[in-house]
């Protein structure tokens, strides 16, 4: 069994990525859909975001993070540098301009069992780059040399922390039911509302540190340095 100075922040970590915004979201839109049958999709999207990540994580325990750093190399030559400042100053840029309220966030076109299947890959794909606690987690137990035996079921539950929210969200609409949907439309629209909000604040401070540390990796900011007296 892993030691409490790994399971106490690792626990901790699970439950902060409890509030990922997509998850809620559709979620509570699959609940509030009126179809007749909201076990099926949900728990077919539920289910495949917890099984990609918990693939995601098995790969990097096994030493995907080991052959990336053997592009270490590569990612510190000055053509990386510079491939930084662009991609950091053009999301930078584009964090003041880009829409908060015109464009409603994905929705499932239908909620078919392949359907939905598709959307957790999407929401694992699209956002498994910023997963950051997750990640932390998973630093967390592959800088303890954990054995395999100890931190798999570590990881596995993590994973099912993780969606716990939405299935407690769907065994209250089992229970209240349609006295229960004037709440969740009201968690729906603050969700959608703040997780367009916060995109802007994440794609600015990405595009911020990717540009920082563009021209630090070209010699942009020692330059500077040195111009001051």
């Amino acid at each position: 069994m892993p030691p409490l100075d790994v399971l106490l922040p690792v626990a901790g970590l699970a439950l902060l990525d409890t509030l990922s915004p997509t998850t809620l979201g559709v979620s509570l839109f699959v609940l509030l859909s009126g179809a007749r049958s909201v076990a099926r999709p949900l728990f077919a999207y539920l289910g495949t975001v917890a099984l990609f990540y918990f693939a995601l994580g098995c790969a990097l325990m096994l030493g995907l993070g080991a052959v990336m750093d053997r592009l270490t190399p590569l990612a510190d030559s000055p053509l990386a540098g510079w491939g930084m400042v662009v991609l950091g100053g053009g999301l930078f840029a584009y964090s003041w301009v880009m829409p908060n309220s015109k464009r409603p966030p994905r929705r499932p076109a239908s909620f078919r069992t392949t359907t939905m299947i598709g959307l957790g890959l999407a929401t694992g794909l699209l956002e498994a780059g910023t997963a950051l606690p997750y990640l932390g987690a998973i630093g967390i137990m592959s800088a303890s040399g954990l054995a395999v035996h100890a931190w798999l079921p570590v990881l596995a539950a993590y994973n099912l922390v993780m969606v716990l929210p939405p299935v407690l969200l769907y065994l209250a609409h089992r229970v209240f039911g349609e006295r229960l949907r004037p709440r969740l439309d009201r968690w729906r629209e603050r969700i959608d509302a703040g997780s367009r909000e916060a995109l802007s604040w994440v794609v600015g401070i990405v595009g911020l540190l990717l540009l920082v540390n563009g021209l630090q990796q070209v010699g942009v900011v020692d330059l500077i340095d040195s111009l001051n007296p």
